[in-house]
This record gives structure tokens, C-alpha cells and sequence, in this order.
């Protein structure tokens, strides 16, 4: 697995191929294929002008997936006879296809070693188990044994939980771009792994109950404490005592490893005695406490990294569209685990939901309602103080 470890802004290097692990077994070679150029996008009859799919990726919920990979299956199936062997490649996990400039084939069937170029929630030494929980991100999925050359055309076909996916790119222009194809594909498990989670967002209403109640699928409790969230969410429940659980399970080590990640930026550096005091009022059951020095350091600390970035300070919007575009810069977009565009979204309605003292939003602890001292004393609870925290380190993560 290649780490992208961002908890303390360190980089660990790309494991040399077949340091930790390298390919079960040589890869079928098949000659004399046909070029292949692509796929056409729809039907056309003989000399009528048709477009063809040069790179593309998608998923089995998408209709054209499957008439693509019965063309793919049955085109192995014929290689595989002139070389007088039987292969059928749905009996196979993840398919690897790579086409050579000298018209002969490289198949690789469940035995490239694959790796996930992830960032991670904590930092890591090579060699150590990583855990569903350690992983913030899913960037790309590599085949780090695997040799390709840049006049190349490749093709993988792979299944995830429930559903598959294919991506190819032919390679038109002769400069295969194999981290864009590394990219597509970690797009695409994504895609199907985190399937519930992309639905979830996907329903704006849904969503913005859920923040409204200043809940979001924070990194930190992604893989872990948010599932149940989810399940009381969508099931209609109160979530006050699935809240006082989570609050249970965030002790004096995980607020100390938060902590610890806060600091390795030095925007965050900077307010290490304000951030700690805020910490330790939590660990100590002071919401109260927590909640007015945390809320209203945020603002500060994005606009240290603005300032960083640019030379000078910026109001709200600014910072928090730079925040967002930090983030898709570290992940190459937006669509990934970090959900930058729903992250943006709880930013603006509800940690800076605009403020009118006439109209005061009941049971939020807004950076505005907390500035003007104008928070209801009973929005003062622990979940409304980890909330806090939450998006503090989901900000670390982004900035």
C-alpha cells in the first residue's frame, strides 16, 4: 500500500516494487491481438460517421457498462483460443489488460499486486497494518509491479463490495498517462465502496437535516462512530443517545492524537494554547468552556493559512473557498472521501450560517451566534462542543 501520510506532514516514499509485496505470477501473453482504438458511443451503419470512447471509466450501475465489458470478455475469449487456452474473465476479481505497441498483450488475471495510494489519519512507518479507520482518503489504485509503457494502451476491469467497474484509456495520443488512469480507478472504488455514503450526501434534503443538527460525515468519524449517525438519521431516530455514545468513545488519547495532527500546521501551531485549553475543557466535560474558545479560533486559523498562501487576509467566503480548493489540490479534486463540496455546504449553513439577532437559530452554536453572545445557554452541550472539533480537524485535513 503507498501512503500519502498527511497526519504530520511528513512524506513516506513509494515503496519500491517488491519490497512488501510483488506480483503472484508472470502475466498471460497474448499475441498478435487486434489494435484496438476504442468504443463507439452509439450504433452506425457502414460509411456513416460514428464517435469513438477513447478513455473512459464508470461503474456496473451505468447501462453502457455492460454491453462494453461483454465486447471486452468475448475479445479475450477469442485471443485466448488461437493461444489454446480457455479464459473467462468474470471468474476473476480484478482484470488487468495492457496492450503493447507491437501488437501483443499482457493479461493480467488477479495476479498484479494492487496497491491505494491513500492519505491517512495518522502518520505510519512502512510495513505497518493500516486499518479501515487510518484511512481519510482513497486517491488512486496502482499496480506498482507492473511495467508500462508510455505507447501503451491499458484496461481494468475489477469488482468492489457489490458492483464493478471499468476504466481503459487507448491511448490516442501515444503519452499514456498512467496516473490519470491510477486516479480513474481509485474515483471509481470509491464509487462503490463508499456507495451509501455517496447516496447519503447525494440527498440534499437528507443532508441538510443532518446539518442542521450540525452532524456531517467528519473524517474522523468516518469509518467509524458516523455509520451508526447515519443509521438513527435515516431511521428517523433522536440522536441524542446515539451522541453520548460517540462523545464516550473521544478520550483523553484520541483528543491528544487530534491534537497532535492540529499542530503539525503551522497555522494551527500558532493558537496551540488556545486549541489545548479547548481540548482539556472538553475532556473535562465543559462545553461551555470548549465550545467559545474553539468556535471562534477557526475563522483565525483559516485566515493564517490564506495569509500564508496569498500575502494577505480575506473575509469568510474567501477563506472558506480556500480551504475547499486546498482540499481538491491534495486530492486531485473534489468527489473524494473529504466531500469538499457538502463539506462547504455545512460551512456556509451552518458552523457560518448567517446571523440575524431577529431570527436566531435555535440549537446551533454558529461561529456568529457564539461571537455575538447571542447561542441559546442549552446549545451548549457536549455533541454540540465535538461537533466543534470535528470541523477543526476536518479543516486540518483540508488546509
Amino acid at each position: 500500500m503507498t501512503i500519502d501520510a498527511q497526519d504530520d506532514g511528513a512524506q513516506i516514499p513509494n515503496l519500491l516494487p517488491g519490497m512488501i509485496a510483488g506480483n503472484l505470477a508472470d502475466p498471460i501473453k497474448l499475441k498478435l491481438v487486434q489494435k484496438i482504438s476504442g468504443f463507439t458511443a452509439s450504433a452506425a451503419l457502414p460509411g456513416q460517421q460514428v464517435e469513438v470512447i477513447t478513455r473512459w471509466g464508470g461503474t456496473s450501475d451505468e447501462p453502457s457498462f455492460h454491453r462494453m465489458a461483454e465486447s471486452i470478455a468475448g475479445l479475450i475469449r477469442t485471443w485466448a483460443i488461437r493461444e489454446q487456452m480457455a479464459i473467462e474473465i468474470s471468474d476473476y476479481k480484478t482484470v488487468l489488460l495492457v496492450l503493447k505497441p507491437d501488437l501483443g498483450a499482457e493479461l493480467w488475471l488477479d495476479t498484479a499486486a494492487k496497491a491505494l495510494q491513500c492519505i491517512t489519519a495518522r502518520a505510519v512507518d512502512a510495513g505497518t497494518v493500516v486499518f479501515q479507520h487510518d484511512i481519510a482518503d482513497v486517491v488512486a489504485v496502482q499496480f506498482p509491479c507492473v511495467e508500462f509503457g508510455k505507447r501503451d494502451k491499458v484496461l481494468c476491469l475489477t469488482r468492489e463490495s457489490w458492483g464493478f467497474a471499468l476504466a481503459f484509456d487507448m491511448n490516442p495520443s501515444g503519452d499514456l498517462d498512467i496516473g490519470g488512469f491510477e486516479r480513474e480507478l481509485g474515483r471509481l472504488l470509491r464509487q462503490l465502496r463508499y456507495r451509501h455514503l455517496y447516496e447519503m450526501v447525494a440527498d440534499t434534503e437528507s443532508l441538510d437535516r443532518l446539518i442542521a443538527q450540525g452532524w456531517f460525515p467528519f473524517v474522523e468519524i468516518l469509518h467509524r462512530e458516523f455509520p451508526e449517525v447515519l443509521g438513527h438519521h435515516e431511521g428517523g431516530l433522536v440522536l441524542s443517545g446515539i451522541e453520548t455514545k460517540v462523545i464516550a468513545n473521544f478520550d483523553h488519547n484520541r483528543l491528544e492524537h487530534m491534537l497532535s495532527r492540529w499542530l503539525a500546521k503551522p497555522h494551527f501551531a500558532v493558537k496551540e494554547a488556545l486549541l489545548r485549553e479547548g481540548i482539556e475543557a472538553f475532556a473535562l466535560g465543559k462545553p461551555i468552556t470548549a465550545i467559545k474558545i474553539l468556535v471562534t479560533e477557526i475563522e483565525g486559523i483559516l485566515n493564517g493559512a490564506y495569509r500564508a498562501h496569498t500575502g494577505r487576509a480575506g473575509k469568510t467566503k474567501a477563506l472558506l473557498a480556500f480551504a475547499i480548493e486546498s482540499a481538491e489540490k491534495r486530492t486531485g479534486g473534489p468527489g473524494t472521501l473529504f466531500l469538499t463540496t457538502e463539506f462547504n455546504r455545512y460551512l456556509l449553513n451552518y458552523t457560518f450560517a448567517n446571523y440575524d439577532p431577529d431570527n436566531l437559530t435555535e440549537g446551533a452554536v454558529s461561529r456568529h451566534l457564539v461571537g455575538h453572545g447571542d447561542a441559546e445557554t442549552s446549545s451548549y452541550t457536549m455533541a454540540k462542543a465535538l461537533q466543534v472539533i470535528l470541523t477543526l480537524d476536518q479543516l486540518a485535513f483540508y488546509t
